[in-house]
């Protein structure tokens, strides 16, 4: 067994369960077999010599017949719930895993790599559970029982048995081991696919733009074609190791056969014990064709395994230790009054894996109850990092972030968030109706609070123009209204909201000056009586921050009051 398929019986109760219960089975499976052979043997021996079919015989191979089909399917039933807990739990260690993982980390991954993990990469465990797991646990129990019953019947066969059946096992590893490789060689050439697909599909408007549609669709074919070879060498070598098992088994049997026909002519060996060797021989073969039929079924699944942990070994240590240092400091630090709690960054420093400089370096800043704060400066400077600080997005590698002079990382990160309403640059909206999207905000409003949200934000005019108003449907990302429509939306989910922090991501950015305008005024409203801290590019909202703080290099350069256009400076 893997070390891979070791960890998933050790981290995942209900395959500890599904074992324990095909154990039990597969223990009772013997017995059914060796009674029905000879039952089945008797019955036919009975008719041969003349003694006619006897009631008795007949229906215990009935009940047995009947007992064996039962046990098949109750095995099937509880093969089928351990797959899909197995399943369920999988996901949801991973989603939980990532709903816990900061955002910027989020976005360096292939999102469509993780959604075909997640989708299409865990179903296929259900082979290896169905079908390897209950095969495996019977490829230890059947042909024990068959060669100990077969022994005291006839022991030549039995002996012929011993010899051949460790031939099975042998080629099946043999060829095996080209199978686990190719598989996890067609594993990767689908996840690729996928998330490639996908980021074709996301970023089509843009291709076709710039005339590359085509180019994309010839790599998409090609990239099919690569994951199409991949598969059919992967059938090649499960259809070879299946002919190979098959014609090892076929000539074991046959090793057995022959001679027992011969002894049974001879008179050596009476019809009813040539029966049961007849019968028994297959099913001492059976469990190990099974199992080596299973083998190359569940192999995707074993890959698909292995990535998952990847991932879980990858993030789960980042998580548990920000988890128990949160729920340590939790237990001593209570959420301050945030309407009157000063912000504090004190010797702040972010550095980012894979980048040479730091995002911000000895950064310190003080912000008011109620005070504006606006951040200026080049792109790539630290602005949007310094936000997603305040939000708990990353972690500082010096320095602390202070609420109320509270370490911002003694408080979980859902109470802080609670007080904090965040405007993005790009905010996402749903494939969901308007209200809901505006309802994200505070999801237990009523209806006439989401329209008086809309209203401050100037948003309801459009709104009510849309067919079907608050109840229209938007498409993915928000498809189907403008940059400033969304950016009024994501307003109105701050109104709704009323945290007393406001943090805003360059709010008026890529609008027209009409829907800039009305941005402008519906942010103005926003920040009154609220702290607010808005990183701009453009001018028209620095005249109503209170400092005007320039960013470069990671670095803060001396507070200015906002009054100049000259202060913003990309």
């Amino acid at each position: 067994m893997k070390p891979v398929e070791r960890r998933l019986i050790r981290e995942l109760p209900s395959l500890r369960r599904h074992m324990t219960y095909s154990t039990v089975l597969a223990l009772l499976g013997p017995c059914l077999v060796v009674a029905q052979a000879v039952l089945l043997a008797t019955v036919i021996a009975d008719g041969f010599t003349g003694r006619g079919a006897r009631i008795a015989p007949l229906a215990a191979l009935g009940a047995v017949m009947a007992s064996r089909a039962l046990l098949t399917w109750v095995r099937g039933l509880l093969a089928q719930r351990a797959a899909a807990d197995a399943k369920r739990v999988l996901r949801d260690r991973v989603t939980r895993l990532l709903r816990h993982t900061g955002p910027l980390r989020l976005a360096s991954r292939r999102h469509g790599e993780t959604v075909t993990l997640l989708t299409r990469g865990l179903d296929a465990l259900d082979p290896y559970v169905v079908g390897y797991l209950p095969t495996m646990t019977a490829t230890a129990v059947v042909p024990l029982t068959v060669v100990a019953w077969l022994a005291w019947t006839d022991w030549t066969s039995a002996l012929i048995i011993v010899v051949t059946l460790p031939l099975i096992p042998v080629f099946g590893a043999l060829v095996g081991l080209h199978t686990a490789r190719r598989t996890a060689r067609q594993w990767q050439l689908l996840a690729r696919l996928g998330g490639h697909f996908l980021d074709v599909v996301a970023g089509l408007p843009t291709l076709r733009a710039f005339g590359r549609e085509q180019h994309q669709a010839r790599v998409m074919g090609e990239m099919a074609e690569a994951h199409r070879r991949a598969t059919m060498r992967t059938l090649r070598v499960a259809f070879l190791s299946s002919f190979v098992l098959e014609t090892v088994a076929t000539l074991s049997v046959a090793l057995v056969a022959v001679p027992v026909g011969l002894r049974l002519l001879d008179g050596e060996l009476d019809l009813r014990a040539a029966l049961t060797v007849l019968f028994l021989a297959p099913e001492a073969y059976l469990p190990l064709r099974a199992a080596g039929a299973a083998f190359h079924d569940s192999a995707e699944g074993i890959a698909v395994a292995e990535r998952v942990f990847a991932v879980l070994d990858e993030e789960e240590p980042r998580a548990s230790a920000a988890s128990a240092v949160s729920v340590v400091r939790a237990g001593r630090a209570r959420t301050p009054d945030v309407r009157t709690a000063h912000l504090r960054l004190d010797g702040v420093t972010v550095h980012y894996p894979g980048r040479t400089a730091p995002a911000l370096r000895h950064v310190s800043l003080s912000v008011r109850p109620g005070e504006h704060v606006a951040l200026v400066g080049p792109s790539g400077a630290g602005k949007s990092t310094l936000l997603s600080l305040l939000l708990g997005f990353v972690d500082p590698i010096a320095g602390r972030v202070t609420v109320g002079g509270t370490d911002l990382a003694e408080l979980t990160p859902d109470a802080w968030r609670a007080h904090v309403a965040w405007v993005p640059q790009r905010p996402h909206l749903f494939a969901a109706t308007v209200a809901d999207n505006i309802r994200l905000g505070r999801p237990d409003a009523s209806d006439a609070e989401v329209r008086d949200a809309a209203r401050v934000a100037s948003a309801d005019l459009f709104i009510e123009e849309l067919p079907e108003a608050y109840d229209t449907v938007l498409g993915e990302h928000g498809t189907g209204i403008s940059a400033g429509q969304r950016q009024r939306i994501a307003l109105a989910r701050a109104f709704l909201k009323d945290a007393p922090v406001l943090l805003l991501d360059e709010p008026t950015a890529h609008l027209d000056p009409e829907s800039e305008a009305a941005v402008t005024r519906a942010t103005v409203d926003l920040m009154r009586g609220r702290t607010s801290v808005l990183v701009a590019h453009r001018t028209s909202l620095l005249p109503y921050a209170d400092r005007v703080i320039t960013v470069r290099a990671g670095r803060f350069e001396v507070p200015q009051l906002a009054s100049a256009e000259g202060l913003v400076t990309s």
